[in-house]
């Protein structure tokens, strides 16, 4: 048990997190502890028929505070302090200030700042990227806070030292969600089936709900599809991927993707 715990990070964390305070009152009933550390245990893998009453103990016994009586509430910087490495605690922390639900969204902040195609962001860079997200989620941030982001990002993501980040490297940090287009089975589905769900896709990365996708919304579409098959991409990678979509699903030349001309990629008819 011990070494499928050291493999808990700040994703897996808050995935449980959610489904336990789905009102975001970053708290849980001490009551519910016991049920909390079942779902740690499910989510890294551990089978439910072995998650014996003896590995709950024992994982109560490795965060201290977890004596906390029934009646009394846990909050999540608690818990998340004694669970996880002090790097992941961050990251939880921040996630929870500037949460992400679409590709678009990142992708559209993430081309303001990559403005040359090149894949990367430099350390200076990265402060306006991140003073530009909590904008976007109406939330002020002190210029020492923000300095302070920044200078724990780059030290724990810069690994080669050379001052700057990659695309996957903020993606990480900002912890999208999880890529939409995994609720989808294309290929295991009826016409019809296929079409209802067409629907639901396209009206997800159309967040202009002008009825074509383009800029940011086209990037994020093809940042999920490349995902699918390859979970880490570079800048560079995606910008090809993007011109080849936009080559063939593009058929009025228009620079952007009408709903009717992703419907035809995907070999499917809408009428």
């Amino acid at each position: 048990m011990d070494s499928a715990l050291d493999r808990l990070d700040a994703a897996c964390f808050l995935q449980v997190w959610q489904n336990f305070d789905k009102e975001d009152k970053g708290y849980i009933e001490g009551k519910k502890l016991d049920d909390f550390f079942r779902h740690v245990m499910q989510n890294l893998g551990i089978k439910k028929d072995e998650i014996t009453e003896d590995k709950v103990r024992r994982l109560r016994g490795r965060v201290k505070s977890c004596s906390t009586p029934a009646d009394e509430n846990v909050l999540i910087q608690e818990l998340a302090t004694m669970m996880l490495p002090k790097e992941e605690n961050f990251l939880l922390l921040f996630r929870r200030e500037t949460p992400l639900d679409n590709s678009v969204e990142f992708m559209r902040i993430w081309r303001n700042y990559d403005t040359d195609s090149s894949g990367y962001i430099s350390a200076n860079e990265l402060k306006g990227f991140l003073q530009d997200l909590f904008l976007q989620h109406r939330k002020s941030i002190t210029p020492e806070r923000l300095e302070e982001y920044a200078d724990t990002m780059m030290k724990m993501f810069d690994k080669n030292k050379d001052g700057r980040l990659d695309l996957n490297d903020l993606a990480r940090i900002l912890a999208l969600k999880e890529n939409f287009l995994l609720k989808f089975k294309m290929d295991a589905c009826s016409q019809e089936d296929r079409k209802r769900d067409f629907e639901k896709i396209f009206a997800h990365y159309d967040v202009s709900k002008t009825g074509a996708l383009e800029g940011p919304e086209v990037d994020g579409f093809v940042k999920d599809m490349m995902e699918l098959v390859k979970p880490s991409i570079s800048g560079s990678e995606l910008d090809k991927f993007r011109k080849a979509l936009m080559g063939h699903c593009d058929i009025n030349r228009d620079g952007k993707i009408q709903k009717n001309e992703l419907a035809l990629c995907l070999g499917l008819k809408l009428s």
